[in-house]
């Protein structure tokens, strides 16, 4: 029988969540991590002399820096998922 409520379900076929939905639920998460990790070394940066990150490009760069993040901690969270499966 086919679902008939118009809901997209989140999960496959097997019930595994994919990286990709995973990913997408986590990028918040992991792009404010980066960007409060940017910051920090912005912090460490200017302690021996170089130019400061301030908290507005550190978020910035967060934006495209948060993208290979996610899908690594989207993988992560998979592998683990997986792992208390079996």
């Amino acid at each position: 029988m086919s679902d008939t409520s118009g809901a997209i379900s989140m999960s496959n076929s097997d019930g595994r969540w994919p990286v990709w939905k995973l990913a997408l639920m986590l990028y918040p998460f992991t792009a404010a991590t980066v960007a409060i990790n940017l910051f920090l070394l912005g912090l460490i940066s200017h302690a021996i002399g170089w130019p400061e990150i301030t908290p507005v490009t550190a978020l910035v760069w967060s934006i495209p820096l948060g993208v290979p993040a996610t899908w690594l901690a989207g993988r992560w969270v998979r592998s683990l998922m997986d792992e208390a499966e079996d």
